[in-house]
């Protein structure tokens, strides 16, 4: 892929909460820092395609115009949730488990369930109510403790014993009030899943598969657990009930279409090829298996591992298989330009960028060739591309940083300064940005547009943790 990865803001303890109670199943460029929290993987293809999955499921449940994003963690363990009302996050490992779009699609449809059942919005109201209901708790025990000191000189320890009790017990019920409200809406996403499905023509028995084979991964590890424990319904207990209920729908047998499929494993190869080892990569996909994702997962991981010639031939190979698949040309183009070779790198990344429709995330690849070059003639260009890209992204830092670049070859020091600030933004790093803004200001004439966006830098507040 352009995998590339970021940083995301760290998570509130409600939102790790959150997470905690979802669902539990239990060409990649330079990493850049974006801020604190989790690293998130950025790619064209795998985004592609994940919004395809999504896109009809999110028809059926009302949330088509709710800009609902897809966000890749760089987590190889098989999960996904959500944590706000317009995020779904998914592990690069839940994608590269799943054997068929089938299965992964069933947990999006799952996670749908959540965000179409304001669950999140409910669990904020149960956690404001336990808190009340644990302070509240904590008071009484409080001054039980407190009345049973005064009369500890008569050898009388009952009301502080009364006292610690008082502090105890509740919390012990109100947390299990807590975790029953979250498997409740863990079985209420499932079947808003298996209906969004239904509704999509869509088998739900990819989720079903998914549920079961955890569940029985789970067995051993959940004998003799307390349910009401557990964030979520006894593993046995929740895909029987899933079976039952997802069995019923006419589409249950309905097998994925063999274009997808090749997608998906395309993706799967691709994710492979990028996050394992390369010893790993040929056992998954040795030379014996010649079929297109075999050979994609090889190229890369080729090139990645310093064989250039060889992973550009291999690539050739492909692309002469699909002339107009816009993801070889991208891999192509990323391969020479990590390899060094800027200039060789604009050919295949125009071509990319013109295939997948000005994708922004491959548009500041190839402005990033441009920039490579140390050739004055391509600076406009990469301006210009660099620009649209980040007008469609306002989150890439690469964006951000070879736009800088770019102005700085231009002698436009105003444009680099604010394009610098609003990198540094993104990665966290507040103090440089006010710096390079307020810089950034003195440059600017006062009240234009580059101006206002450099004192909106300086007068932000960091983002509390």
């Amino acid at each position: 892929m352009s995998l590339q990865i970021a940083l995301r803001k760290k998570a509130s303890a409600l939102t790790a909460l959150v997470t905690a109670a979802a669902i539990a199943l239990t060409p990649f460029s330079t990493a850049h820092a974006q801020a604190k929290g989790p690293p998130v993987l950025r790619d064209t293809e795998t985004e592609q395609l994940l919004r395809e999955y999504t896109r009809p499921i999110l028809r059926a449940a009302g949330l088509e115009k709710q800009n609902i994003q897809m966000v890749i963690l760089n987590d190889g363990s098989f999960n996904a949730f959500v944590a706000d009302g317009r995020r779904i996050f998914v592990n690069y490992g839940a994608i590269l488990q799943s054997e068929t779009p089938n299965q992964i699609i069933g947990v999006l449809a799952h996670e749908t369930g959540h965000l179409a059942g304001g669950h999140l919005s409910k669990l904020r109201e149960q956690l404001a109510a336990a808190q009340t209901q644990m302070i509240i708790a904590m008071l009484l025990g409080a001054g039980a403790i407190a009345a049973g000191s005064t009369q500890r000189g008569t050898g009388n320890n009952g009301l502080a014993n009364v006292g610690a009790a008082a502090m105890s017990a509740p919390q012990e019920v109100i947390r299990r009030s807590l975790l029953s409200y979250q498997r409740q809406q863990e079985e209420n996403a499932d079947r808003a899943g298996v209906r969004f499905l239904t509704a999509t023509q869509q088998s739900p028995k990819g989720m079903y598969e998914t549920f079961k084979r955890f569940t029985s991964e789970s067995l051993f590890a959940a004998r003799g657990a307390d349910p009401y424990l557990q964030s979520h319904p006894m593993p046995a207990e929740r895909v029987a009930a899933l079976q039952e209920f997802a069995s019923s729908s006419p589409y249950w047998s309905k097998k994925d279409d063999p274009a997808l499929q090749l997608r998906h494993d395309m993706v799967r190869a691709k994710i492979s090829a990028f996050m394992e080892r390369p010893e790993t990569v040929y056992r998954r996909y040795p030379l014996s298996n010649d079929s297109m994702p075999a050979r994609y997962a090889r190229a890369i991981s080729t090139y990645l591992h310093g064989d250039l010639r060889s992973a550009l031939a291999q690539i050739d190979a492909l692309i002469q298989v699909q002339p107009n698949n816009p993801y070889f040309y991208e891999v192509r183009g990323q391969a020479l330009l990590e390899s060094g070779k800027a200039a060789e790198a604009i050919a295949p990344l125009r071509k990319a960028a013109a295939l997948s429709n000005n994708s922004p995330l491959i548009e500041m690849l190839l402005g990033q060739a441009l920039v490579g070059t140390d050739n004055k003639a391509y600076t406009d260009d990469a301006v210009r591309i660099l620009r649209a890209a980040v007008a469609r992204e306002p989150e890439a830092i690469l964006g951000y940083s070879q736009l800088a670049m770019a102005y700085g070859r231009k002698g436009d020091y105003a444009e680099a300064d604010l394009a610098s600030a609003q990198a540094a933004y993104l990665r966290g790093d507040n103090k440089t940005a006010r710096e390079l803004a307020t810089r950034a200001k003195t440059r600017f004439a006062i009240g234009t547009p580059g101006w206002v966006k450099a004192d909106d830098i300086v007068a932000a507040k960091p983002p509390r943790n």
